[in-house]
């Protein structure tokens, strides 16, 4: 299905019932938004592990502007404030009541930002592996001299450089760097899902690039503003967004409540999926 909200066109999905039979009575069940990481990526990823929660939560899936199966347009637009105001606007659009914001990655810091900015459209916030500020660009770089292969590390100038040329070159990035994001990386299990997905090129590289708007991206003042309660997820091998920021975001956010998955890099869904689901699940309850 295809919102037509500010000006570009978001494609979403919607798993489960919202309305559902309980004993003599319907029970209406709580909206959980999914956001995407990448950037450049979609909300396929997320499919199926997120699948098991529809039982308790009906969940709205969608791809951020220039992105996935949602339209393509200025890039220019293509940046953090912009996905906010999008992912506020959908909320509308679907006169969803407070949501479940559930952000992994990037699309940790969109929904980090969105529960700041919109306190009120957010009843339970879940951010995993992620950041509150660019400082984790730095850190990753520091990390991957230190375990990365030369492979890894000629691919991550790829990325660092905002060079990705084509959907068949990120795709590459993705199959090298692999067994960083997941201790327990499955090549095929990984080209299926990517296979299923979408790669996006130009918004990576305007996150990631030497100007790229991730490296100016600063969101620790904001979080005292963040009235929902907070669940924050890491993975203790995270390369990316190494577990530290975690615990940034949780002294940030008053109330949180932080776990670390210590058999788990950047891809928790992979790594200790039931785990993960269980504590999201748990804590939505």
């Amino acid at each position: 299905m295809r919102a037509s909200i500010r000006g570009t066109e978001i494609y979403f999905d919607i798993e489960g019932a919202g309305l559902v039979p309980d004993g003599a009575r319907m029970r209406e069940k709580p909206v959980a938004f999914l956001v995407h990481g990448g950037p450049g990526g979609d909300h396929t990823g997320f499919k199926p592990a997120f699948t098991p929660l529809a039982e308790q939560m009906q969940l709205v899936y969608f791809d951020h502007r220039g992105q996935g199966r949602s339209a393509t347009g200025d890039p220019a637009l293509y940046n953090l404030d912009e996905n906010v105001e999008d992912m506020e606007a959908l909320r509308r659009h679907l006169g969803a009541a407070p949501i479940v914001s559930i952000g992994t990655s990037y699309g940790g810091m969109v929904a980090m930002a969105h529960a700041a900015r919109y306190p009120a459209s957010v009843s339970r916030l879940i951010l995993i592996v992620t950041a509150a500020h660019g400082g984790f660009i730095a850190r990753a770089e520091q990390i991957l001299r230190e375990r990365g292969s030369r492979a890894q590390q000629e691919a991550c100038a790829t990325l660092w450089a905002g060079g990705f040329t084509s959907p068949e070159q990120l795709r590459g990035y993705y199959d090298v760097m692999g067994p960083l994001y997941s201790r327990r990386h499955d090549p095929a299990a990984a080209e299926a899902t990517r296979g299923r997905g979408t790669h996006s090129p130009v918004p990576l590289n305007r996150a990631f690039g030497p100007d790229g708007f991730l490296r100016r991206y600063d969101v620790r003042a904001e979080l005292a503003r963040v009235t929902a309660p907070t669940l924050v997820l890491a993975g203790r091998h995270d390369w990316i967004c190494p577990p530290e920021f975690s615990d940034e975001i949780h002294r940030l956010i008053p109330g949180s409540t932080l776990r670390i998955f210590e058999n788990s890099s950047h891809s928790i869904r992979v790594d200790e999926p039931d785990a993960m689901r269980e504590a999201i699940g748990a804590f939505v309850r």
